[in-house]
């Protein structure tokens, strides 16, 4: 089996020719009939498509997860009908009556692509650039998965080699996040990505000369890909065949990421709409619609015509794809029986199922000494890494300080790189100073399938990757953020990178888990519910936020609950030692559920039961029944008191109307992180104090 490029000649046919106008027209009627949409780049784009769903990818459409399928990508989500009319005219599912749905509600045709929604998409696409770098980490998972299963392959001999495609605008690679993840991609000499650039000069403002004069081409041969320019046609038209041929010559240079210029002209051939910004985001409007069609040469009396010419000849995209799948499996028939104990861990890894044994290999941490929790997660990174072999990660230039570092001697980088420990199939990324970028190659390796991916910088610059994580829930992604130097106890770097406000930024997005473990314990049974958590099937799994300390913190005893989210640290006692019921409740998270534990010491000495609890997510914890939420928090106590360090939106719930925060509503300083949990109030004295405050409260 080989996914070398062929020298076969582009076979295009007046049906070829037809369907390219057809999936035009059906652009053009199904923002006529919804009233809004982006009829004029997916009117310019169904050449370049066309060519690529109907003579380039290797892909099944009655099998849209096939292991050895080319992926697509979409990066301007804004043109779904580019995508959508392929999707159509192939055989993926889709029907004239989804197109014609386009945008409504309930249809299987949203305004931008969405992953999971619509079989054949890949990728939820829509903020600009986003499609870009998850193209990226697609690529970056195809070379890692090669190195999992068949790494002594030739190139191109593989069943795990395949292509990426992304088509791109000007506005995605305007997008400070492309320009990122095209960096990473040329480092990585990713040479199974291959990025079509829709240069039509258009934005929404209008020609694209408003706000960018670079030479883009130069740009990315800076970045070390291979570059090309297609013409278009004397008429101004995208040509398939000279695009058919740089796509060859792309996919022949294995040791760059190509990117290939399309000159076009939005809403081609549209009579008055062609090359303005008003075709962008706007309907064309009737007549423009009617002249558009007499131009192709369709009726303009018709909607969605479509002639079963035309669908009998696209449809055979199915007999390609049967037969391509029939051939790929063929070759990994052979490399099973080649290879039968990397062909059992494929099975378990495709299977998403974790090895035997492999918690035992977690560590047990020693209570009472004090451990960062970010140190607990790299002795956590490191015990697992031996026996998870699909676990891969990094961090943004910031390893040494996250503990994301799985394998020291083993970094992901491409052949020629100079590092001793360099390897096309290492267990470490770099993924350098690029947060945003960053996060969407994770969602991207995630998407690909089977790997498991994380990535590390500190909290405060989660605002750098806020819209790709925001996309990791909106797709139920399960990729691993590990959000290290959580609070002012960073100490001495100050207020620039003190996060105040993130905890509960973070937890007001939809589906995403924030867990801020309190010791080092709870640091390895949270990576253990994380691993355990992992689902490939959409809606069932969600991305993590670990939220770690740079500080030290006491080490607690183990407690299984704590993968429940929030659970009882220490009981209310009595005088004389035995559990009672408490008069007060104390929740804390992280470095602060010590503080905590030193106000339940100094109440309980004053006679007053009190009840720790540890709450490291609050979103595991709501996910318990009532029964068990109210074994932690009984509703009869109303005095309770939260302490964490950060703005207190998140505690209000649980506290009530007689409770107490103890939290930060400003911003840090430049000091010893000890110094500054003094001065802002961050003591077990402050949280007795506000404990009594609210058993005064509670009783009035």
């Amino acid at each position: 089996m080989s996914t070398k490029p062929t020298t076969t000649d582009l076979e295009w046919t007046e049906l070829d020719q037809r369907a390219v106008d057809t999936a035009r027209v059906l652009a053009a009627d199904a923002v006529q009939k919804v009233g809004n949409g982006h009829p004029g780049t997916a009117m310019s784009l169904a050449p370049a498509a066309y060519t690529l769903f109907q003579k380039v990818m290797r892909h099944d459409p009655a099998d849209a997860d096939w292991t050895g399928r080319d992926r697509f990508v979409l990066s301007a989500g804004h043109s779904s009908l580019t995508l959508y009319t392929q999707l159509y005219l192939a055989g993926f599912g889709l029907e004239l009556d989804d197109l014609k749905s386009f945008r409504t509600w309930g249809s299987k045709t949203p305004g931008h692509p969405e992953y999971g929604h619509t079989v054949g998409v890949e990728t939820t696409t829509g903020p600009l650039g986003q499609g870009v770098a998850n193209a990226v980490g697609m690529a970056m998972a195809a070379r890692y998965e090669r190195g999992l299963f068949d790494p002594e392959a030739a190139t191109g001999e593989s069943p795990f080699d395949h292509f990426i495609y992304a088509i791109a605008g000007d506005g995605c690679l305007q997008e400070g996040i492309s320009a990122e993840a095209s960096s990473m991609a040329g480092h990585q000499k990713l040479g199974n990505l291959v990025l079509l650039w829709d240069d039509n000069h258009i934005s929404i403002e209008g020609d694209t000369e408003t706000a960018i004069s670079e030479d883009t081409l130069k740009r990315y041969e800076a970045y070390g890909w291979h570059v090309q320019r297609v013409a278009p046609k004397p008429d101004g038209d995208l040509d398939p065949e000279a695009l058919f041929n740089a796509i060859q010559a792309a996919k022949a240079v294995t040791d760059k990421p190509s990117f290939i210029a399309m000159r076009s002209i939005i809403a081609w051939p549209a009579p008055n709409a062609q090359n303005t910004e008003a075709a962008h985001g706007s309907a064309l409007g009737d007549d423009e619609v009617a002249a558009t069609k007499r131009v192709l040469g369709f009726d303009p009396e018709q909607t969605f015509e479509v002639s079963d010419e035309v669908i009998a000849h696209t449809r055979k995209a199915l007999d390609r794809g049967r037969e391509a799948k029939a051939e790929w499996e063929k070759g990994f028939a052979a490399w099973r029986t080649a290879n039968p104990e990397r062909a059992a861990e494929f099975d378990r890894i495709a299977a998403a199922e974790l090895p035997e044994g492999w918690e035992e290999k977690l560590p047990v941490f020693e209570t009472g000494k004090g451990v960062a929790t970010r140190a607990a997660s790299g002795k956590v990174l490191q015990a697992l890494g031996a026996v998870i072999p699909e676990l891969w990660g990094g961090s943004a230039d910031l390893a040494g300080s996250n503990n994301t570092t799985i394998d020291k001697t083993s970094s992901f980088l491409p052949e020629g790189n100079p590092l001793p420990e360099a390897s096309p199939y290492g267990r470490t990324v770099h993924f350098g100073i690029r947060e945003h970028s960053m996060a969407a190659e994770m969602n991207g390796i995630a998407l690909h399938g089977n790997t498991r991916i994380y990535g590390g910088t500190f909290l405060v610059f989660s605002d750098y990757m806020r819209n790709a994580v925001r996309l990791s829930a909106l797709m139920h992604l399960p990729v691993t953020y590990v959000w290290t130097h959580d609070s002012v106890g960073l100490g001495e770097d100050g207020p620039t990178h003190q996060p105040v406000e993130h905890l509960a930024s973070l937890r007001a997005i939809p589906g995403l888990n924030v867990v801020r473990p309190a010791d080092a314990n709870e640091t390895a049974i949270a990576w253990r519910e994380i691993l355990k958590r992992y689902t490939k099937v959409f809606g069932k799994g969600a991305p993590t936020g670990l939220v770690l300390t740079r500080q030290g913190v006491p080490t607690y005893e183990r407690n299984e609950d704590a993968a429940r989210g929030g659970y009882v640290l220490f009981e209310a006692e009595a005088a004389d030692g035995q559990s009672t019921d408490a008069q007060v409740v104390l929740i804390g998270t992280g470095s602060e559920v010590q503080l905590a534990v030193e106000a339940r010491e100094e109440l309980q000495a004053a006679g007053v039961p009190t009840r720790v609890v540890s709450m490291p997510s609050v979103e595991w914890f709501e996910e318990q029944d009532q029964g068990y939420r109210d074994s932690v928090l009984p509703p009869s106590v109303k005095a309770r008191v939260a302490v964490e360090a950060g703005i207190g939106l998140t505690w209000h719930k649980y506290v009530g109307d007689a409770g107490r925060i103890v939290s930060l509503e400003h911003f840090g300083a430049s000091a010893d992180g000890k110094v500054l949990f003094k001065e802002f109030g961050f003591t077990g004295e402050a949280v007795a104090a506000a404990a009594r405050e609210s058993i005064t409260a509670a009783q009035r």
